[in-house]
C-alpha cells in the first residue's frame, strides 16, 4: 500500500564539538508504493551508511509489502564559523614539516589552507548518529503506517462492496438453472412428439417421456451450477471474515481471489443462456477488479 512520512530533529553543536557551530539536523523520510513483495531501498550519505543494516532490521519487523524507499540526510554539518588549531596540533603540524623536509629538502611548505584543512581533519570527531536515526526511523515507520492503515480501510470498504455486488449476481444466476432444465425438458418432449408424428405411432408415448426426461436430467447434470455457487459464496464469507479480522491477509486474500476467478469461468462455462453467461463476465470483472487491490493488501 502507498503512504509518506517525514520527520527531523537537531543532534546538537557541529561535528567538531564546538558549541558555536550551526546545530546538525538529521532529516528522514520513508515512502511505499504498492509491490506484491517487500523491496527496500536506501538512500544515504556516508556519515549514515552504516545505519542501513539496522534500518533494514527494523523496516523488515513493521512492513510485509510495498516497496518502500527511506531517505535520510544531514544538514548544517560543517556550516559554522571556521575553528582556530590548537597550539598541539600546529606543532604536531611543524614537526611532522620538519621530519619530511629533512628527507625531502624540495617538498614545498605547507600553506595556510593546508594547515586548515589537515587540523580540521584531525581535530573534527566523528559523531554516531545512529541511535537519532533509529529513533527517527520508529517515528517515521509509526507515521507511514497510520497512512497504510487509512488505505487499508478504504480498501476494506471497497473490497466489502464488491463481495456484496458477487452475491447479488449469484442471486440472480440461482435460479436459473431450473428455468433452463424446465424448458429444455419442454424442448425434448416436443421435439419427441414430432418424431412421433413421423414414424406413425411406432414410438410408444410412454417410451418418448420416458426418453425426454432422461435427456432432461443429463441436461440439468450437465449445467448444474448450484456447486459452483455454493463454494463462491463459501470464499465469499471467508473474505469478509478476514477483512473484518484484520491483520496480515494479503497473500490469503490472494489465494481467494484465484478461487473465486476459478468458480466464475466455470460457472460461464456451464453457461446455457445468455443471462448466465453475462452473470459469469459481470463476476470476473468485479473479481478482477478485488484482485488488482488484494495485491497491495499487506
Amino acid at each position: 500500500m502507498t503512504g509518506y512520512a517525514a520527520v527531523q530533529s537537531s543532534t546538537g553543536s557541529d561535528a567538531s564539538g564546538d558549541s558555536s557551530g550551526a546545530p546538525i539536523r538529521l532529516g528522514l523520510e520513508i515512502r511505499s508504493v504498492n509491490s506484491r513483495f517487500l523491496d527496500v531501498a536506501f538512500r544515504l550519505p556516508d556519515e549514515l551508511r552504516q545505519a542501513e543494516p539496522a534500518l533494514r532490521e527494523l523496516i523488515t519487523q513493521q512492513l510485509k509489502r510495498g516497496k518502500v524507499e527511506l531517505r535520510a540526510g544531514l544538514e548544517g554539518q560543517g556550516s559554522g564559523a571556521l575553528k582556530a588549531p590548537s597550539s598541539l596540533t600546529l606543532q604536531r603540524l611543524n614537526g611532522l614539516q620538519d621530519s619530511i623536509r629533512a628527507w625531502l629538502p624540495q617538498a614545498q611548505p605547507l600553506s595556510v589552507a593546508d594547515v586548515l584543512r589537515m587540523a580540521s581533519q584531525e581535530e573534527r570527531t566523528p559523531q554516531d548518529h545512529q541511535p537519532a536515526l533509529l529513533k527517527l526511523a520508529k517515528q517515521a515507520l509509526k507515521d507511514l503506517r497510520a497512512a497504510r492503515e487509512r488505505e487499508g480501510a478504504r480498501l476494506v470498504q471497497m473490497l466489502q462492496g464488491r463481495t456484496a455486488e458477487l452475491r447479488a449476481l449469484s442471486e440472480q444466476a440461482r435460479p436459473l438453472v431450473p428455468q433452463l432444465v424446465e424448458q429444455q425438458k419442454s424442448r425434448f418432449l416436443e421435439r419427441w412428439r414430432e418424431a412421433m408424428a413421423l414414424t406413425e405411432g411406432s414410438v410408444l408415448p410412454e417410451a418418448a417421456q420416458d426418453r425426454a426426461l432422461t435427456e432432461a436430467t443429463a441436461f440439468a447434470i450437465r449445467i448444474d451450477v448450484a456447486e459452483e455457487l455454493t463454494r463462491l459464496a463459501s470464499h465469499l464469507d471467508e473474505i469478509d471474515r478476514l477483512l473484518a479480522a484484520g491483520g496480515e491477509v494479503g497473500k490469503r486474500l490472494d489465494f481467494l481471489i484465484q478461487e473465486l476467478h476459478r468458480e466464475a469461468n466455470t460457472l460461464g462455462s456451464k453457461s446455457a443462456a445468455l443471462e448466465l453467461t453475462r452473470i459469469s463476465v459481470d463476476m470476473k470483472v468485479l473479481i478482477e477488479q478485488m484482485r488488482e487491490q488484494v495485491q497491495n493488501i499487506e
